[in-house]
């Protein structure tokens, strides 16, 4: 999983101003065609810069300001760049003389010499590597697969016609997971090692909203001052404080909603009960394979005061969200979309409609069990417990 981040100021955490250092970025690249080479990197919190020059002879040189080391990317081609393809290196650059070199006349081969933090970098890919080999034809696969789904939809072919690619991709999915979980423990062992890396606070931006809150909070405590001021430092903290609005101990934000039905939903009405906000989407694999299970919790509890209310990622496709509920009979109980608009996220404007901000929702499936009083006192993926969690806590509350 990949996002636009909303710049912001958080309360109880003064942003203090970094002054910007100059950077050179030599290259000497054998082979290397006398054409334009792109830089592309964030220059602050809030702007992402993009330099060019020409190339001479395999010769180059990018010259900046940054107040903080940042990850870049090296290419050729602007259009194919923008896919992760064609020609192209990624690599921590920071205030400092710095020198790419490529033994193969390839961007893609090309090595950083004179930061630091790229050398950690390094030392975390070689961690990896022998996990990597075993994921990279899996990953190939399905890559192939995914672009001949997207064909499909575009051709306008029907899901039933789609569905042999579904079950593809699923099941190469079901074979990666293994493979990206240890990654993630590589990742573990990395930012225990190197607590105030550049590397390790990027990792955890990506990872924290993934992992029990706890977990995370005791990952950013770790960090200096320095990173906790960093740009992805800040963004870790954001994300801490939206999973924490969603964590047990928490008081439930209250939404009224339109409900599938065409009916006023108003998560007050449903004080007095337990209830499960299980938040999905028709695209989402693992949601769906998951309806069943609910749809048994809900038969068992449901005249002992249990409710569960769907929160659907679809607001861009309502009859594929309709349709959805039709086909896997979880109509039996609520449903409602979570209120993204598009618009607001890609122009950085506040979306007070989206129900998965107030609960810190980043990844699906994810589940907020509240209390009788409003409370929350269970969270079940997304940064929280597993569905066996999930069980055993809906069994002490209502019994066998």
């Amino acid at each position: 999983m990949k996002y636009n981040w909303v710049p912001f100021l958080l309360l109880g955490l003064p942003v203090v101003a970094q002054s910007k250092q100059s950077f050179t970025l030599k290259g000497d690249i054998k082979g290397l065609p006398d054409r334009y080479l792109y830089l592309s990197y964030s220059e602050d919190a809030d702007r992402y810069r993009t330099d060019s020059v020409m190339a001479h002879g395999g010769k180059f040189t990018f010259t900046g300001e940054l107040s903080q080391p940042v990850q870049a990317s090296l290419y050729m081609d602007k259009e194919k760049a923008m896919y992760g393809e064609g020609d192209l290196v990624s690599f921590f650059i920071e205030a400092a003389p710095l020198q790419v070199k490529s033994a193969t006349g390839k961007l893609k081969d090309a090595k950083l010499i004179g930061s630091k933090v790229q050398q950690e970098q390094d030392a975390l890919e070689a961690m990896k590597a022998p996990v990597m080999k075993k994921l990279k034809p899996l990953s190939a696969a399905y890559n192939k697969l995914n672009k001949e789904y997207i064909a499909g939809m575009r051709a306008k072919k029907s899901e039933e016609a789609l569905q042999p690619l579904k079950d593809k991709m699923d099941k190469l999915k079901e074979q990666m997971e293994p493979h990206y979980e240890a990654i993630e423990k590589i990742e573990k062992i990395f930012i225990d090692k190197y607590p105030n890396s550049y590397v390790s606070a990027q990792i955890l931006r990506y990872r924290v909203s993934g992992i029990p809150l706890q977990e995370g909070e005791a990952y950013y405590a770790r960090m200096s001052p320095e990173m906790q001021q960093s740009k992805d430092g800040i963004d870790i903290r954001k994300t801490l404080d939206a999973l924490k609005a969603g964590s047990p101990g928490s008081v439930a934000h209250v939404f009224t909603k339109t409900d599938i039905d065409g009916k006023t939903l108003n998560l007050s009405d449903f004080k007095g009960k337990y209830v499960m906000l299980d938040f999905w989407a028709s695209w989402c694999g693992p949601c769906r394979k998951g309806n069943p299970h609910l749809k048994e919790l809900y038969g068992k509890y449901k005249d002992k005061g249990f409710e569960i209310i769907g929160i659907s990622d679809d607001d861009s496709n309502h009859e594929a969200w309709k349709k959805a509920v039709t086909q896997d009979g979880i109509g039996i109980w609520r449903h409602v979309l979570r209120g993204l608009d598009w618009n607001k996220r890609k122009n950085n404007l506040p979306n007070p409609e989206d129900i998965s901000d107030d609960y810190g929702i980043h990844s699906l499936p994810t589940k907020i069990l509240i209390d009788p009083q409003g409370m929350i006192i269970g969270r079940y993926g997304g940064g929280g417990e597993d569905d066996e969690a999930m069980n055993k806590k809906l069994k002490a509350i209502f019994g066998a």
